[in-house]
């Protein structure tokens, strides 16, 4: 008999944690996974599915308002359903998570619906049944939890992207507190679908740490959108009154609104995991510290996806898992590779990009070449609308490799996927041009930039 219970026992069952749970498994391994909440994780059950769901449904405003100038006639005026789409959303992550559930049992993997703490290196401990289960290896794979900043009187009235799914009354009047990815795709859902929007964030624009441009571009749709942006305003105290909420802010304005929304952030979910008597050693920000091949500073233990907290992005996860689980208990794998990692922002318009925004590339390489453009797309020639599209190529002015793709506009996160492949084989601006243009599309605009805007060099820096 072996002296564990089980050789991999996964705590959370998300993307990243469920691939490694079935990849051990198909390896012959035996694996077991508990869960707290639902099975799915973030992503499916409270993030990327449900957001995109959600984004699907704003869009449909800009198709109605489009549709007429192309000659369509609406009998009467669109109306929109909340409670409908709340259900129509649960719905499909429901389904989801059955498949994901499913997957798991196929595999061989042992289901434990209950939350679970680290005894010792090799042991857990669910709460709830008290069981304790013997593992050779233990995976934690808890994600990331929402973060309710800043601190402020009345905090506790507001909510996080995990209850904003499922308000059950639509609320004409939103604030969202942050200026990141998930402040501004909610800013854009929520706008698109009715609500007046004030965006309050400490920042001078939104999105820190995207290129310049698309961060210039995004600021300028969102005004468009009619999106109140209060930069470097945010909340001092949150009043809840009767029917709405009252917002006292650092700039000594008061806001009333009939929901507050806190999107500043996403924190490791390590809280309560007993890392800390197991020996684990945690980063400054709560972050399981791990090593290239995701494991800790003790041995038996390792850790995969936003826990980590170093590329907090679905696929990545599921990649380190799927890779630890071949390292673990098959032939062996290598390293996560994270370079040329795309990313979308699913504003409208969306925003698209992979490898290198300008200014990394220029603290790096001694000479950076920009091509960049920005036009109204076809569509907006007859429907009248103010649609942009801006796209940018980061291209090093010595060996003329494309180090960065940068795209705002429709499908742009779609094209950010296709590039990818294409940077990632090391293409270089030749290869771009040497590229038969599709026409009419947006994307040929991609291979048909020949000028170049800007030069950058590091003696000029």
């Amino acid at each position: 008999m072996s002296e564990f219970d089980t050789d991999l026992f996964v705590i959370g069952a998300g993307s990243g944690g469920v691939r490694a749970a079935r990849i051990a498994a198909s390896h012959g391994a035996r694996a077991a996974i508990a869960e707290e909440f639902r099975i799915g994780g973030t992503c499916v059950i409270r993030g990327c599915v449900p957001k995109k769901l959600y984004v699907y449904a704003s869009r449909f405003a800009d198709e109605f308002a489009d549709a007429q100038a192309f000659g369509w006639r609406l009998a009467h005026k669109p109306e929109f359903d909340w409670p409908k789409l709340v259900a129509a959303k649960e719905g499909e992550i429901s389904r989801l998570s059955r498949i994901y559930e499913a997957n798991l049992l196929k595999s061989g993997v042992d289901i434990f619906q209950e939350r679970a703490e680290i005894l010792s290196p090799n042991e857990v401990r669910l709460t709830t049944s008290g069981k304790v289960i013997s593992a050779r290896h233990i995976l934690v794979a808890t994600g990331a939890s929402p973060q309710m900043l800043p601190v402020v009187p009345g905090v506790e009235h507001a909510i996080s992207s995990n209850e904003i799914f499922d308000l059950p009354k639509f609320p004409r009047r939103l604030a969202i507190v942050g200026g990141g990815y998930i402040a501004v795709e909610f800013a854009s859902v929520f706008a698109r679908l009715g609500a007046h929007v004030t965006l309050l964030f400490r920042a001078d624009n939104v999105l820190r740490g995207f290129d310049e441009t698309l961060r210039e571009g995004l600021r300028d749709a969102l005004a468009e959108a009619e999106i109140d942006q209060r930069f470097g305003v945010l909340p001092t105290e949150i009043v809840k009154k009767d029917d709405h909420f009252e917002l006292a802010l650092s700039d000594h304005s008061r806001l009333a609104v009939d929901q507050v929304l806190i999107a500043t952030g996403r924190a490791p979910h390590t809280q309560g995991l007993g890392l800390e008597q197991a020996g684990v050693e945690l980063n400054g920000d709560g972050a399981i510290k791990v090593d290239a091949s995701n494991t800790t500073n003790v041995p038996s233990i390792h850790a995969v996806g936003d826990v980590t907290n170093r590329v907090n992005l679905t696929p990545v996860a599921i990649r380190e898992g799927h890779l630890f689980a071949d390292r673990l208990f098959g032939p062996g794998a290598p390293e996560v590779d994270y370079d040329f990692i795309p990313s979308a922002v699913f504003t409208t318009p969306e925003i698209g990009t992979v490898g290198m925004t300008e200014a990394e590339a220029r603290k790096t390489h001694e000479c950076v070449d920009i091509y960049q453009t920005s036009f109204r797309p076809m569509k907006a020639t007859i429907s009248g609308s103010s649609d942009k599209v801006i796209m940018k190529l980061v291209v090093c002015g010595n060996s003329d490799r494309v180090l960065g793709v940068h795209i705002l506009g429709e499908a742009a996160g779609e094209m950010a996927q296709l590039l990818a492949i294409s940077l990632k084989l090391g293409a270089k601006k030749a290869d771009f041009d040497a590229t038969m243009p599709l026409h009419p599309s947006a994307a040929e605009e991609l291979v048909t930039l020949r000028n170049r805007t800007a030069r950058h060099t590091q003696d000029e820096d």
